[in-house]
């Protein structure tokens, strides 16, 4: 929606100006599905909406990739707080144990934080991952494999699509949630059990 630039000073602030000719309205609905699809800021939404000109789809591809470098900003930070998560998968013949660190007792408390530990480990129960990241492969593994990426997609955690959300990788899930919480947050390890195996 355009809007001549006649605006009062209070309304400047809920509209983003358009190359010299107007003004676009970021509406609270369009921040709040945002906000429900990154698990983002509002704030964050907000300006990442401004930024793409209210495309709700590159706005989530924005900030997707701000959480990514947050999180690669933040990995020096020690995490040594977190929560163990148990999953076991109904009919009890799959179960999973999982550690996941943060660095304090306030984030492994978050209620986003204890999602994020339910929803990684109902995606290892799911996938049943080998790895947890590229760099944990060892050679010998990859020396029959026609295509490496194919492997990681399939073998390792962090590559692999969330099943809740396939457009999305847990690498991306996690970068999100390290950059709605501001804190560190590792995937330390993980088990998976399986009746018979």
């Amino acid at each position: 929606m355009l809007r001549q630039q006649s605006l009062s000073q209070g309304q400047e602030g809920r509209y983003k100006k358009v190359i010299g000719r107007g003004w676009v309205k970021i509406s609270v609905d369009l921040i709040r599905e945002l906000r429900e699809m990154t698990s983002s800021s509002v704030a964050h939404c907000k300006k990442a909406l401004e930024e793409t000109k209210g495309d709700i789809k590159k706005a989530a591809v924005l900030l997707r990739k701000q959480g990514l470098e947050i999180a690669a900003k933040k990995q020096s930070k020690a995490a040594k707080e977190g929560r163990i998560e148990a999953y076991v998968h109904h009919g009890n013949k799959i179960g999973v144990l999982l550690e996941i660190n943060c660095e304090s007792d306030f984030v492994a408390r978050n209620e986003d934080f204890i999602q994020f530990t339910k929803d990684v480990a109902m995606q290892i129960a799911a996938t049943s991952p080998l790895y947890l990241k590229k760099e944990d492969v060892s050679k010998e593994a990859l020396e029959n494999e026609k295509s490496k990426e194919e492997f990681y997609k399939n073998h390792c955690l962090l590559d692999q699509a969330f099943v809740k959300d396939p457009s999305i990788t847990i690498k991306d899930y996690l970068g999100s949630i390290v950059a709605k919480l501001g804190e560190n947050i590792i995937i330390r390890r993980f088990m998976r059990y399986k009746i018979g195996e």
